[in-house]
């Protein structure tokens, strides 16, 4: 195949034409017109997006949780925090930081990964900082974490908001589980998975994509053991979302799956190649996925699976996709429509997935369905705007 990869598609009039495949058919083509055959259907489509897109985890071991901090004085003293050092695998150790309100009753939590360390989303000098690697900046080979970067990630982690309005927030950096490097996952869990002599994952087994989705599931082990937590929302942005999206599609404990920017290998579209590409996401980052998905570079249309069908994975617990007007690289309308093309998974299973079919006007929340969907205006971000709407959506859900 030619290296060049083609003219990056940003405009709508070039999308090319395009047939999805249709999610509620069978292996053998047959209509799945029943709950029950969706779950055959389920387990089918699950196995399509390990073998040609994401990879097989390993199945879950026994986590290990120490309680390395804690102080209820947190936020000024409304909060509760946390700090818990998880062994996931043996020898493999991350640090999930919480921040919950200081209420005796239950509270929902927010779950996701960041993507400089747990130190980032709070300006606060008790979180420890991460002795993980994180990623280069300009110039810089590179670097670990210090205490200039404290709060640097704020903006995307609006605490107190969060707190405030009844919820947790539960955080593990990314890099503790996979380093986001293309170094043969030298520091990653996947080392403690590998078969004698292995060194590198087999064509059809987890990138670093599905390594953070299953880090996902096992903070969610320990959060479910904690009385003074409730439900667990996943959620993630850009590359995050995309991890997002997979844990809630492959971990059905999670009640509720937020999108944030996911684009491609998330919420969008492959078959619309718009933005960004299945060739230009493996060529930015190789090892995100598994090497059976390099296949498809340039070859969208001979995948067996497309997003729409990712999401009816999740059916019938509720969903929520984030897109942003100036974020054509992820692709907005696709990640709109991989929603309205999952839809008929809610509708079979009794319920109603994203109530609307046109593409909603910039900050126009869509609603009342399962599946809720927002267009914000502005560029490639989470903000309080989203998370707003986040928390919206999860007081009709998980209240």
């Amino acid at each position: 195949m030619d290296n060049q990869l083609p003219p990056v598609i940003e405009d709508e009039t070039l999308v090319p034409a395009y047939t999805l495949p249709d999610v509620l058919r069978d292996e053998s083509g047959a209509a799945v017109t029943s709950a029950a055959q969706w779950q055959t259907q389920r387990a089918y489509l699950r196995r399509l997006f390990e073998t040609h897109v994401y990879g097989t985890m390993p199945p879950a071991g026994q986590v290990t949780a120490t309680i390395d901090e804690m102080s209820d004085q947190a936020l000024e003293g409304r909060a509760v925090r946390q700090q818990v050092s998880l062994e996931i695998a043996p020898g493999h150790h991350v640090r999930l930081l919480v921040y919950r309100p200081r209420t005796e009753q239950p509270v929902p939590v927010f779950l996701g990964l960041n993507f400089r360390g747990n130190h980032t989303i709070q300006p606060d000098p008790h979180i420890q900082l991460t002795t993980s690697w994180v990623a280069a900046r300009p110039g810089v080979v590179e670097y670990r974490a210090t205490d200039a970067t404290r709060g640097s990630q704020t903006s995307r982690w609006p605490v107190s908001q969060i707190v405030d309005r009844g919820y947790a927030v539960a955080t593990i950096y990314a890099g503790d589980i996979s380093p986001d490097k293309n170094d043969q996952f030298r520091d990653s869990v996947h080392t403690r998975f590998y078969r004698p002599g292995q060194t590198a994952p087999a064509a059809t087994e987890w990138g670093t994509l599905a390594a953070w989705a299953w880090g996902l599931s096992r903070a969610l082990d320990y959060l479910i053991t904690d009385p003074a937590l409730g439900p667990v929302a996943v959620v993630g942005h850009s590359r995050m979302g995309k991890a997002a999206l997979w844990a809630g599609a492959t971990d059905e404990r999670f009640a509720l799956t937020i999108s944030s920017n996911s684009g491609c290998g998330g919420a969008a579209l492959f078959r619309r190649c718009f933005g960004e590409t299945i060739a230009a996401i493996n060529r930015l980052a190789p090892y995100w996925f598994c090497q059976n998905f390099h296949q498809y570079d340039q070859r969208e249309a001979d995948l067996p699976v497309d997003q729409h069908m990712l999401l009816a994975l999740i059916a019938p617990r509720p969903l929520y996709i984030a897109s942003a007007t100036e974020d054509l690289w992820a692709d907005p309308r696709g990640e709109f429509l991989s929603a309205v093309h999952a839809s008929p998974v809610y509708d079979l299973l009794g319920s109603v997935g994203l109530p609307a079919h046109d593409f909603p006007a910039p900050d126009q929340p869509v609603t009342g369905g399962l599946i809720g969907y927002h267009l914000r205006t502005g560029p490639h971000d989470i903000t309080a705007y989203d998370w707003d709407c986040y928390m919206d959506f999860a007081d009709h859900h998980l209240k």
